[in-house]
């Protein structure tokens, strides 16, 4: 199923093709009256792709009822002058115009960027503390936390979000979190699988910050790591494990599409359905809400990342059908309560 002939594909974002996923009719969607936060999505205007509020709202007309998302950081539209630390808070402008349209009420009951997470660069250490009220300010009383990614490999292949190694180990980084977390925000932990123990030693450092773990914990499946499912899956597991003893984290449900590379959605001659990625991502979905519980877990799309793979209607029907067997009360933490309360949303919707 995957081809890793060229593996530099995976790990990198391109813009989704249109004409191949309308090869395959969109499902209707299940459970159409289930709330649901979208714990993750972005927003941007890049070169090759416009991805903004209508681009998106277009995404979200297919039949689930999303009242509010939570934007991620992504490096969209920063400040083109003044003191670099600063121009990152261009980001939470940007969004926080784009959710102040959103809560006009014409463009639809979803609250988009609800919640607004953003960059700070936080080795900045206790100098952080201005640039952090700065995006609070823009935030318009959205912005709930940083992503500042420390995801790395020493292979070039798996292409890093994180310039060098160990950045979770730096002292100017922990002082710049403490800052952080003084100012009640919280902190989106986005690493590989490969990180999870200096993510697991960073947490335990700081039992104070509020946690919030990206993408199911990185797990990684192309270039060194390709055709080693198991032994991947078993030290992915392994950090997952110690993780969810800590009780100030949260993770993530999605997000894998770019790295698990559980199918080559480049290469099919159509879209998987939604029957078939819960299948590929069973796994790992169910092995995180097993060891963290529903109470903290959260579903996210990663759009328009993932709509290089599917459909966003067959990826929520995914993730409804992986959380199948949940009692009424779970489903409402995994699909809505669980962001509510570590985002810190208020009247998250308007429907």
């Amino acid at each position: 199923m995957r081809n890793f002939d060229h593996p530099t594909r995976y790990g990198r974002i391109f813009p989704p093709n249109t004409a191949w996923l309308s090869q395959r009719p969109q499902e209707p969607a299940l459970e159409p009256d289930l709330s649901v936060i979208d714990a993750h999505h972005h927003l941007w205007h890049r070169p090759d792709q416009r991805y903004l509020l209508p681009e998106f709202l277009a995404d979200l007309d297919t039949g689930h009822r999303i009242t509010a998302t939570v934007f991620v950081q992504c490096h969209a539209m920063y400040r083109a002058s003044g003191p670099e630390e600063m121009r990152p808070v261009g980001e939470t402008e940007f969004v926080s115009g784009i959710a102040a349209m959103s809560d006009s009420g014409a463009s639809g009951p979803t609250r988009v960027a609800a919640g607004i997470v953003g960059f700070a660069d936080l080795r900045l250490g206790d100098r952080v503390e201005p640039v952090l009220e700065a995006h609070m300010r823009a935030g318009g009383g959205r912005f709930r936390g940083v992503r500042h990614s420390a995801a790395w490999d020493a292979d070039p292949v798996i292409g890093n979000g994180h310039p060098a190694p160990h950045l979770l180990q730096r002292a100017d980084f922990r002082a710049g979190l403490q800052r952080l977390t003084a100012l009640g925000l919280s902190f989106d932990l986005w690493v590989f699988h490969t990180q999870l123990d200096e993510a697991l030693d960073l947490v335990r450092a700081c039992p104070s910050t509020s946690f919030i773990l990206g993408h199911c914990g990185g797990p990684l499946g192309y270039g060194p790591y390709a055709n080693r499912t198991e032994e991947v899956f078993a030290h992915w597991k392994a950090g997952m494990t110690a993780l969810a003893r800590c009780p100030n984290v949260a993770v993530k449900l999605g997000g894998m599409m770019m790295r698990l590379a559980a199918y080559d959605y480049g290469a099919l001659p159509l879209p998987p359905t939604s029957a078939q990625l819960a299948a590929y991502w069973r796994p790992y979905i169910e092995t995180c809400i097993d060891l963290f519980g529903a109470d903290r877990c959260l579903f996210e799309s990663n759009f328009p990342v993932e709509k290089m793979g599917i459909g966003y209607s067959e990826l929520w029907n995914a993730f409804k059908l992986l959380a199948a067997g949940a009692s009424a009360d779970e489903k409402r933490a995994l699909f809505s309560g669980t962001s509510e309360r570590v985002y810190r949303l208020q009247a998250a919707s308007r429907a």
